[in-house]
């Protein structure tokens, strides 16, 4: 059908009029869409949060609950670190591969030197969150260290101390903690209670545990047994075979120090005979019985020291002319003839042997290491003294001894 253009035109002008005139819902600015959008989401995560922090709030005062049901930090308790459930001390900071850019070892063992360690392969490794320490041991294979706290008003701690740095606590609360020469077990005291057990995948076993005179304290470990010295100002020690409930203290009441073993399980150790005090060898399978020289050399120290891995030499804290001194003990030749040698400065830590021949251990003084060569020292020459500086008053340096 024909239509003429100007009809055409004003039908669409009469169409488009009546739409305009026709009402129409307002258009959504999308801006506006957005805002209303956000308020919404703004108000459900302000609920969200609302409800967290509720929850927040209940776990908060449930564990203030817990905490103030145990006993307060003054040694009356011990407690085993979980390593799914890591302390607050727990830090890994980044540490170096061995390197020899790593830094130039100080001697042939690993120290302690206030938070660090410096390994004797020129590490140093950052054990920030471990606390002060007073003991430590080197694990073998590079599995890291075991470090025993000084005692404080929560008793000590034994820490492991991973090759980066990490530490983890693994005991809490004991009065004295002391570790084998592997690192595999681990004895404690606290209170009354002497307790013993493995070390497996940084994780304590079960433990055996048994009752002691408070005064008791164990000393070291011995072929798996738990030596135990019996009292702190008299004579006599006894060994623990890990039996469960009361401790036999047993029949020694002679010796006075014991310093280490052979490598035949037999134990060097100080006995009273009479007026007397002498070094001699003792059966631990006997009652700690004496098996050597009736009465060899008389050291008369306080009881530091340690036997060479090869249990030929004993270095240890002995009275001389001119005061205590490091005395060294030819053990093959134990009896009144051979007189001990001074060796250096009286010790005042541990003594660590990085061979059958060479030991280290710590003077009286704050920044000084000593290193004793066997050889050297028989022949009456001198020891060498080590300087380490920067170290605070209160913090000697720690000779770590060796993993087995």
């Amino acid at each position: 059908m024909n239509v003429e253009q100007d009809g055409l035109e004003r039908a669409v002008r009469e169409e488009l009029s009546r739409r305009a005139a026709m009402p129409h819902a307002t258009v959504a600015d999308p801006a506006d869409a957005v805002i209303r959008r956000a308020k919404r989401i703004q108000r459900r995560r302000a609920v969200t949060g609302m409800s967290f922090a509720a929850v927040a709030i209940v776990l908060v005062s449930a564990g203030a609950t817990q905490l103030g049901q145990e006993p307060p930090p003054n040694g009356t308790r011990v407690v085993i670190g979980e390593r799914d459930q890591p302390p607050e001390l727990t830090v890994t900071p980044t540490v170096p591969a061995p390197s020899p850019e790593a830094g130039t070892p100080f001697v042939e063992v690993d120290l302690v030197l206030g938070t660090t360690i410096a390994t004797a392969q020129g590490r140093r490794v950052t054990a920030a969150g471990a606390g002060r320490i007073e003991r430590a041991h080197r694990l073998a294979d590079d599995r890291g260290w075991l470090a025993v706290s000084a005692p404080g008003l929560a008793g000590r701690f034994l820490w492991a101390v991973t090759p980066t740095g990490a530490v983890q606590v693994l005991l809490a609360g004991a009065d004295e903690i002391v570790v084998d020469a592997q690192g595999h077990q681990v004895a404690w005291k606290q209170g009354s209670v002497l307790a013993s057990a493995r070390i497996v995948n940084g994780e304590l076993s079960p433990a055996a545990r048994a009752e002691v005179p408070a005064e008791a304290m164990p000393l070291r470990i011995v072929d798996g047994a738990v030596l135990v010295r019996l009292a702190p100002d008299r004579p006599g020690h006894a060994l623990w075979r890990l039996h469960p409930g009361v401790f036999e203290p047993g029949t020694d009441r002679s010796t006075s120090r014991i310093f280490g073993a052979l490598p035949d399980g037999r134990l060097v150790g100080e006995v009273v005979t009479g007026t007397e005090t002498c070094l001699t060898l003792l059966d631990p399978a006997g009652g700690l019985a004496p098996t050597g020289p009736a009465c060899g050399p008389s050291l008369d120290g306080d009881g530091r020291g340690a036997v060479s891995p090869d249990g030929r030499w004993l270095l240890a804290n002995g009275r001389f002319a001119d005061g205590d001194k490091a005395l060294l003990v030819d053990l093959a030749r134990l009896d009144r003839s051979v007189k001990p040698v001074v060796a250096g400065p009286a010790i005042s830590g541990a003594v660590a042997w990085s061979t059958p021949s060479t030991a280290y251990y710590h003077a009286d003084t704050v920044d000084r290491l000593t290193r004793v060569d066997v050889d050297r020292a028989a022949k009456g020459g001198s020891p060498t003294l080590i300087a380490l500086t920067g170290l605070p008053a209160d913090q000697p340096p720690v000779v770590v001894s060796q993993g087995g």
